[in-house]
């Protein structure tokens, strides 16, 4: 599989191969081991950890005779709009004049659905015209499964299918799937609330028929090397304690240190220094605050102060307490409760759970919590 070699070594979206990824050896291995005995996986992890690159890494790590089919349904709102998602999907797998790509389209062209081509990519997408969208599905997935080798169907967001207005889609995909023979699933998300309810509620179609798999944040080590050795590559010398600093900076979230890193080495330096990386931090941070500032107008006055608050505090264990409400001028207790709901359900906050199995909370956006604590709200 050839790569397009990135114009920065430190991308932000896309995969570019594994030159430019790093680590996640563990959890790689784990899920191809799972896809390759015939058992479908749950990524979850919270957002911009890496998840979407980490499953185009398993594609690319995963035996040539795979085939490999990746649909992301966070936009999809409905049955209808899951299945042009998958149509879609299925024919920019395989190109339409590779062997397998010919009955691929062949097939989907039997299931009369309009398509067309991306203008400036080129990239076919999919519509079908079709009352009741579970039977094409059915007929995709089973398709699938004749061909002669194995297929994984990634699909990201999954819990996504929990807001179709159709009250069943869980239970008759559910019902599919386990027909299928030759075909694996790797279902990931970042609602990970919603996505353990799918898979371990034994109420639920899914329960437990995928292995989980929390991914968490890159070894601070690991993740430090890379950077170092990524710079050394293009003639650029950051050393370890500068690179540590961009990491503790970033609380080695793989976005974050990313985007900080692309930056940095946009700089026409060959050798960093401290002010270098503090410059473009704060440079980002200026250029976010038209996002951050728009936040406030999102939210109610109070779910606001207890955003500014959690950011502030970088960690909180006790959001309730007499200590940090009295501290914050947060009012009741019962309103911090009410505000925690809302910071939770609109993914400005996220709520995790330690090693010794205590709570707490953290805002979402690393670059936000250093623009707060910068701040004198």
């Amino acid at each position: 599989m050839q790569f397009q070699t990135p114009s920065n070594p430190f991308p932000t979206s896309s995969y570019y191969g594994s030159d430019y990824f790093c680590d996640r050896e563990d959890e790689s291995t784990h899920i191809i081991k799972l896809l390759e005995n015939g058992q479908s996986c749950l990524l979850m992890c919270n957002r911009r950890l890496g998840k979407t690159a980490l499953i185009q890494h398993i594609k690319y790590l995963l035996p040539p005779e795979y085939g490999f089919i990746y649909l992301d349904i966070l936009a999809t709102e409905n049955e209808q709009q899951f299945l042009d998602a998958l149509g879609s999907a299925l024919l920019q797998s395989f190109p339409e004049k590779s062997s397998v790509g010919k009955s691929v389209w062949e097939f989907i062209k039997g299931l009369r659905p309009i398509i067309s081509f991306d203008q400036l990519s080129g990239i076919p997408q999919v519509s079908f015209q079709v009352q009741h969208s579970e039977k094409p599905v059915q007929d995709i997935l089973l398709f699938l499964s004749k061909l002669d080798h194995p297929v994984i169907v990634a699909i990201d967001e999954f819990q996504q299918i929990q807001f179709y207005p159709e009250k069943n889609t869980d239970a008759w995909l559910r019902s599919t799937i386990q027909q299928l023979q030759n075909v694996r699933f790797l279902f990931s998300g970042s609602r990970q609330t919603l996505l353990s309810d799918l898979f371990s509620n034994p109420k639920k179609p899914f329960y437990k028929s995928a292995n989980p798999l929390k991914l968490e944040k890159i070894s601070q080590e690991i993740y430090r090397e890379f950077i170092i050795r990524t710079f050394a590559k293009k003639g650029k010398t950051l050393t370890e304690v500068l690179a540590e600093e961009i990491l503790d900076w970033t609380k080695c979230h793989t976005y974050y240190v990313q985007h900080l890193c692309n930056r940095l080495f946009q700089m026409d330096k060959k050798k960093y220094e401290r002010a270098d990386w503090q410059d473009c931090a704060q440079n980002i941070l200026k250029e976010q605050e038209v996002f951050f500032f728009n936040y406030r107008s999102l939210l109610s006055k109070q779910q606001w102060k207890l955003l500014v608050a959690i950011a502030k505090t970088g960690v909180v264990y006790a959001p309730t307490s007499k200590d940090f409400i009295g501290k914050n001028k947060l009012g009741s207790s019962a309103t911090v409760f009410k505000s925690i709901d809302s910071l939770l359900e609109k993914e400005m906050i996220f709520k995790e759970i330690n090693q010794e199995g205590a709570p707490y909370y953290q805002s979402y956006d690393v670059f936000f919590e250093r623009w707060i604590q910068g701040k004198d709200f």
